[in-house]
């Protein structure tokens, strides 16, 4: 199971540091796997939200995220996105920001750098969508942190709170954080291109995450005949069917975990220039991290884990939160890549734990109380060919 679902990320992992050990003898190599093993601590709990996701879509659509997605994810953003970067930063052709990455590695880290009140804008602002739209569900039956999650539900039933609160965030960020911005040789006012980011990475999340959830409901009557068919199935002692997205509810799933994707890379591209400001070592590390979240997406699918474990999705939607909100802190500080690592790990990780906590009373008590949670959901299938 581990070598079906990992040994892509193993192949990829042995080429890249070859290739950095030709290209750069070992201390490339050091910092390959230096990097591999930050984007992978950086982005676990993308690996999370990703199954959350890919769980509901069909094979054909998981193929699509598995193969063209992980082409978009490791060459996309971790090698293209910050070329694009320099050259619209500095006006500058594509050709000419390709030579100034491979001869002028200093200008170009400068470059990067400078760009990272808009980036850390748009991501953080990306993020913070996703984890206040989780807080505010009011139709979710789990909750983790009982005292602030049931409370904040209720409040779900304002409409377009999530919105209000990710704009006050945005005012505050531009006014108090975008006033005293981080650059490459000092701090510089850019409140008004943490503003514009800002509301760019909020409407990306309102149109993609908008478009995606009409079209699912879309597939509400298919959902509904699914229950009736489980119902059929469990009153006959058979197994019960399950309905995926497919088409354009799957399409627009696709877009949203593509930029989902890309807001978790931003803090991994901008902190790999801490390490080494070298394009190519950069991209064979981030590239290896990147193979690592796609597989263990695939693993927890697989396994069924986010049905097995109830709150391990609410801890990795709290670490979104924690990113989302270090990101915009970031456009006047530094915050350490291992902090912010450090976080997402310890949330998940905590979810993790209590989550075997709930499961063990559960089985003394005798199980299947249902209240919150109920029954594990049927695990849908993943492509095994992947």
């Amino acid at each position: 199971m581990v070598l079906r679902t990992f040994g892509w990320s193993f192949g990829v992992t042995a080429a890249g540091l070859v290739t950095a050990f030709l290209f750069g003898g070992w201390e490339a190599f050091a910092l390959v796997g230096i990097l591999s093993i930050l984007e992978i601590s950086l982005s676990f709990d993308n690996a999370v939200v990703n199954a959350g996701v890919l769980k509901k879509m069909n094979e054909f659509w998981q193929k699509i995220f598995l193969t063209i997605g992980i082409l978009i994810a490791v060459f996309g953003m971790r090698l293209v996105f910050p070329i694009v970067i320099v050259s619209v930063s500095a006006q500058l052709g594509p050709i000419e920001a390709v030579d100034l990455a491979l001869n002028d590695q200093e200008r170009y880290e400068q470059l990067v750098t400078d760009a990272h009140p808009a980036i850390a804008a748009f991501g953080g602002m990306f993020l913070l969508m996703i984890f206040l739209n989780f807080l505010f569900d009011e139709e979710r039956d789990v909750h983790w942190l009982k005292v602030i999650e049931r409370p904040l539900a209720r409040f779900g039933q304002v409409e377009g709170l999530a919105v209000v609160v990710a704009l006050i965030a945005l005012l505050i960020s531009g006014t108090v954080l975008g006033t005293h911005a981080v650059l490459y040789d000092g701090h510089s006012d850019e409140s008004a291109t943490v503003y514009l980011a800002g509301i760019a990475g909020l409407l990306t999340y309102l149109i993609v995450n908008g478009l995606s959830s009409h079209f699912e409901n879309k597939i509400e009557e298919d959902e509904e005949q699914q229950h009736e068919a489980e119902e059929a199935a469990r009153r006959a002692g058979k197994q019960a069917p399950v309905v995926l997205l497919a088409g354009k509810a799957a399409f627009f799933m696709f877009l949203y975990l593509e930029v989902l994707d890309a807001s978790f890379s931003f803090d991994g591209v901008i902190g790999a220039f801490a390490i080494t400001n070298d394009p190519v070592v950069i991209a064979l590390g981030l590239g290896i991290g990147a193979m690592y979240v796609r597989s263990l997406t695939v693993y927890l699918v697989r396994q069924g884990t986010l049905d097995e474990y109830r709150y391990l999705e609410h801890g990795a939607h709290y670490a979104i939160g924690a990113l989302g909100i270090l990101l915009l802190i970031t456009i006047r500080w530094h915050v350490n890549e291992v902090i912010t690592g450090l976080i997402g790990v310890a949330l998940i990780g905590t979810a993790f734990w209590t989550s075997l906590r709930h499961n063990r009373r559960d089985a003394l008590q005798g199980g299947g109380e249902g209240g919150e949670g109920g029954s594990p959901a049927q695990k849908p299938e993943v492509p095994s060919g992947v």
